[in-house]
């Protein structure tokens, strides 16, 4: 375990952010952390990076409780919107953060280059912040995060804004970092994703995690030839499923598509939570 928080709390006056997290990080692993909008979900990776102290609650790094310093010179931290000085370039962005971070001239510009380069943004280098895409400003934020060679990563939404081909990259960049030895925690609203993305799911609802709940059955996407949508139909298991397909193709259905949904996506629609 590199991070891990039992019992996290938050409470911002009479709100109750936070009301039991508990959350285990491991190194080489990708956790995804999952929920309805106002769950709570962005207050407790504020407290997991350091940045907001838990009303009650502990939290250890290596084993042992640590200082809020320490915690953030381990921790790369990405929130769900860009926040930066619009008139710097994104040279300058990192090169200063690598400088915040205690890194040398040299060391914070060559960071910066390698940086650059690995979310290409390298042709983007000396324009202003402001001039950038949305999805830009996203792959600039994950380098900003990077900056200090993190063992831990706390991403909110990363792939907000991104095309195709990024989310992609930033998926495949995940699992490198993991694979490397360090320790993912990635919220997000998109399941397919995060389906492949991820070796464990942290489910939140009301300011509480949980592990994510067994769905009652899985939904299949069916579609005939001819038809242009798949319409979705549950089954209790595999066998169910597959006796329908059996079932339809004896009877002459010209089946063109039957394939499962993300589990994920179930497992969040069995949570009992409002839609927000």
């Amino acid at each position: 375990m590199l991070l891990v928080a039992n019992g996290l709390a938050r409470t911002f006056g009479r709100h109750q952010a936070v009301t039991d997290a508990t959350v285990a990080l491991t190194a080489g692993r990708v956790t995804g952390l999952v929920g309805p909008n106002g769950a709570g979900k962005t207050t407790l990776l504020l407290m997991l990076a350091g940045l907001l102290r838990p009303t009650s609650g502990t939290l250890e790094l290596d084993g042992a409780p640590p200082d809020p310093t320490a915690l953030r010179a381990r921790v790369g931290w990405m929130p769900d919107v860009f926040g930066t000085w619009d008139t710097l370039t994104p040279v300058e962005i990192l090169r200063t953060f690598g400088r915040l971070y205690g890194l040398s001239p040299d060391a914070a510009r060559a960071r910066a280059a390698e940086l650059l380069e690995d979310v290409h943004l390298a042709e983007y280098a000396a324009r202003p912040a402001q001039e950038l895409s949305r999805g830009q400003k996203q792959r600039l934020g994950y380098a900003r995060a990077r900056v200090h060679t993190p063992s831990v990563l706390l991403l909110d939404e990363p792939a907000s804004g991104m095309d195709p081909r990024s989310r992609r990259e930033l998926r495949d960049s995940l699992r490198a970092f993991a694979g490397q030895g360090g320790a993912v925690l990635v919220s997000s609203h998109i399941l397919s994703e995060l389906t492949e993305m991820v070796d464990d799911v942290v489910m939140m609802t009301g300011g509480r995690t949980s592990a994510p709940p067994d769905a009652t059955a899985r939904t299949w996407r069916v579609r005939l030839v001819g038809e242009l949508a798949p319409k979705t139909m549950p089954f209790p298991s595999e066998v169910a499923a597959a006796a329908y397909l059996s079932e339809q193709i004896t009877a002459g259905a010209r089946v063109a598509e039957f394939t499962p949904t993300s589990a994920l996506e179930d497992s969040y629609l069995a949570l009992e939570a409002d839609r927000t």
